[in-house]
């Protein structure tokens, strides 16, 4: 299998040529996004972390390590969609789009780091 690419972009950012493909990696649409201003080409619902963890984080730094604990648990345990985005993303540039604020503590950045580290 190929290495993957994949870069991270909020929701709220203008698309750019060099995202490559699209995927928005959230539970829930980004408000007030329009579907032609996200310019999404996927999205992988599945993939996001549970309602009920999703509502327990509430993006609280405190609980950041635990979250990406769970979340990467979460994961594990979901193989059918992590391979399914695994081969959204194999030999092309992707970028995984999220709606959170916090750059470094978001669901797109475990998402990403879970799929790098586990390469063949």
């Amino acid at each position: 299998m190929q290495p993957l690419t994949i870069k991270l972009k909020r929701a709220y950012e203008a698309p750019s040529s060099d995202d490559g493909v699209r995927i928005l990696v959230e539970r829930l649409w980004p408000r007030g996004r329009t579907k032609s201003d996200a310019a999404v080409d996927h999205w992988m619902k599945e993939i996001a972390p549970t309602p009920d963890l999703r509502t327990w984080f509430k993006h609280r730094p405190d609980r950041w390590a635990e979250f990406r604990s769970r979340y990467e648990a979460e994961l594990a345990a979901n193989g059918a969609s992590v391979e399914e985005l695994r081969s959204l993303c194999a030999g092309r540039m992707v970028t995984f789009i999220f709606a959170a604020k916090d750059l470094e503590r978001n669901s797109a950045w475990v998402l990403r780091e879970f799929l790098l580290s586990r390469q063949a």
